[in-house]
């Protein structure tokens, strides 16, 4: 059965899609999040993993072992966080998930500060930091394939809709 994977930068709306599918489908449909096992300090991260992106392939990684058994099982499994496609790939394909789909949620530089100032009152995200990275996940999309669901535009019941079109079609 299907896993969706949705990833994306800060403010994209991975998580408000996310929760909503939880509560719409959450009968039929597993949702997970990647921040829910805790995101340490950064400082922590450096200590313990060498680097930001250390911490979140490890994170990846252990997410992908957690969620495997549920997928062999026959769940439908929708998962959200942060992380690069080649972790989520690499990680994916080490758990043993052969069958996965990645959606890159995003919107444009001016929605995502919108949302991330105002919406979520963390100014601080909405930094050139955030922008980059946001289009380095953009470039890696294309790079391995995968749908860009921007966000810019769309209502959240288009949002969900269209991770759910993906989904259905995984099941196919």
């Amino acid at each position: 059965m299907p896993l969706i994977i949705l990833t994306g930068a800060s403010g994209a709306g991975k998580t408000t899609i996310a929760e909503a599918i939880e509560r719409l489908h959450g009968q039929d449909i597993d949702v997970f999040y990647k921040d829910r096992i805790g995101v340490p300090p950064v400082q922590e991260m450096v200590d313990k993993f060498g680097s930001v992106e250390g911490w979140q392939r490890a994170a990846t990684f252990e997410w992908m072992v957690r969620l495997s058994p549920l997928v062999t099982e026959g769940h439908n499994v929708l998962f959200e966080g942060q992380s690069r496609f080649s972790f989520l790939a690499e990680a994916a394909e080490r758990a043993g998930i052969s069958e996965h789909s990645c959606i890159l949620i995003d919107c444009d530089d001016e929605t995502r500060a919108r949302r991330l100032s105002i919406d979520r009152g963390q100014p601080d995200l909405a930094n050139p930091d955030m922008m980059n990275w946001a289009a380095f996940l953009r470039r890696e999309a294309e790079t391995y394939g995968c749908e860009n669901l921007d966000t810019s535009n769309l209502t959240l019941e288009q949002g969900v809709e269209r991770v759910l079109r993906e989904l259905r079609r995984q099941r196919v």
